[in-house]
């Protein structure tokens, strides 16, 4: 069914920090002013993000759901909006979603398990993206969207600068999070032709644009869909010594709830202010760790690379601490098609794509290489753990730095987000998790 646009949760501002006792009642609020404008409701679909985007909090307010749910006697399945990441591990989804049974969760296969609502012909996706590229585009989601007699789907998560869509979330957890190869290859590939750094931080942007279409013409054959969205950000000093946390730990700036767009625009107003960092003058070093809990993949570690790359300075050098990194892809296809490769300029990748069958069948993963390579501005050198060698990381097209040493010289616990000055007068620019934000130049940017 249709569901116009009303906001039930509200709740926003740069210098709140919500905790976790407002975030229940209001949440819980609106999940049974919600149950009431959509019913009667006796099932619902949780539609959370995985282990990857633990710090959205969307854990914890899928545990609200559960009980809310379950306590007016609807019932209650989760499936993880995985795209094509790997699914949970046992001990991933305790500590995301903890005391929540097993037997609630499905797992997402974007390869096999989505049905097609339609599709958006290639004339629209030609003039939406500028003629980027020419090619309709299938409205895909998980098949128990349509078919799983659901009455309500929940679906959660965090706005933040994206480099596929611009900002996170909204119509992106169900077309991408939940959908198949051929939509989540031709939009991904969307957003790298028609430039990635003219769309992170944006609310509107081609790719939205699709997912926005996708929902105009389609959402009616689906339940209503309630959007639960958090925006954060780090606490500073004082913010922290008054919340009784560390410095740099996350506040809840945001949160918002409701069927259609409204509460989604509010969302990305306030993490457009408070998670796009604008500076006056190019890094010329920059240093990013990435938590061996949450990034394993280049596939997702490259956040260091998207999210930085707006605000370093030609000749630059981007120094990546990765600890946890084990592999390349998180679709072991991809994976592959990543080794043979590498991250190379877009006109490189172009190139391999009217020359590799295969790479042309895989149009996420040949964006991902785009977004992954400098263009030759600056230089990207990862240091991994023990997963992945020194001929691996260069054969992939970076240059490769000793993990040992780096995280010598750069102690990750002590270091102030921004700019540091080490104890040999180097000067650079620390960023603890790249895919809390957007950092960018001032007078590009605007």
């Amino acid at each position: 069914m249709k569901q116009s646009d009303k906001t039930f949760l509200n709740r926003g501002g740069a210098a709140l920090d919500i905790s976790d006792s407002e975030i229940d009642a209001l949440f819980a609020q609106s999940l049974a002013q919600a149950c009431a404008e959509a019913g009667p409701v006796s099932s619902a679909l949780m539609l959370p993000p995985d282990i990857t985007r633990f710090h959205s909090r969307a854990g914890f307010l899928t545990g609200i759901a559960y009980r809310e749910l379950t306590k007016a006697g609807i019932a209650v399945t989760v499936l993880p909006a995985l795209g094509t990441h790997i699914p949970l591990t046992a001990a991933e989804r305790e500590r995301m979603f903890p005391g929540l049974p097993e037997s609630l969760f499905r797992v997402h296969d974007w390869r096999n398990d989505v049905v097609e609502l339609g599709r958006i012909e290639r004339e629209w996706v030609e003039e939406a993206t500028g003629k980027a590229v020419s090619y309709d585009w299938p409205v895909q989601v998980n098949k128990l969207l349509l078919d799983g007699g659901f009455d309500l789907i929940v679906s959660l998560g965090q706005v933040v600068p994206h480099e596929v869509i611009g900002m996170a979330n909204h119509a992106k957890n169900i077309f991408v999070g939940t959908g198949g190869k051929e939509a989540i290859d031709k939009s991904h590939f969307a957003g790298a032709a028609f430039g990635m750094e003219k769309m992170m931080g944006r609310t509107d942007t081609p790719v939205r644009a699709m997912f926005d279409e996708g929902l105009r013409r389609y959402a009616d054959k689906l339940p209503p869909v309630l959007y639960a969205l958090t925006v954060l950000s780090a606490r500073n000093e004082t913010e922290a010594a008054a919340a009784g946390m560390q410095r740099g730990s996350l506040a809840l700036r945001g949160l918002y709830c409701g069927f259609g767009r409204d509460c989604f625009e509010q969302a990305a107003a306030l993490a457009r202010r408070i998670n796009v960092d604008l500076l006056d003058e190019p890094i010329q070093k920059a240093v990013v760790y990435l938590d061996p809990d949450e990034f394993r993949t280049t596939w997702l570690g490259n956040k260091a690379v998207y999210r930085t790359r707006m605000a370093m300075a030609d000749g630059g050098e981007l120094l990546i601490i990765a600890p946890g990194l084990e592999r390349f892809g998180e679709d072991m296809g991809i994976d592959a098609l990543i080794r043979k490769h590498g991250y190379r300029p877009a006109k490189i990748i172009r190139e391999k794509l009217n020359a590799d069958a295969e790479l042309a069948n895989s149009l996420s993963a040949a964006a991902h290489l785009i977004h992954g390579s400098s263009e030759g501005r600056f230089t990207v050198r990862y240091c991994p753990g023990p997963g992945l060698s020194r001929q691996e990381i260069e054969s992939a097209g970076y240059e490769w730095g000793d993990i040992g040493n780096a995280m010598a010289r750069y102690d990750v616990t002590k270091l102030a987000t921004g700019w540091n000055t080490g104890a040999d007068g180097e000067r650079f620019f620390f960023v603890p998790n790249p895919a809390l934000g957007l950092w960018a130049l001032r007078n590009t940017f605007n």
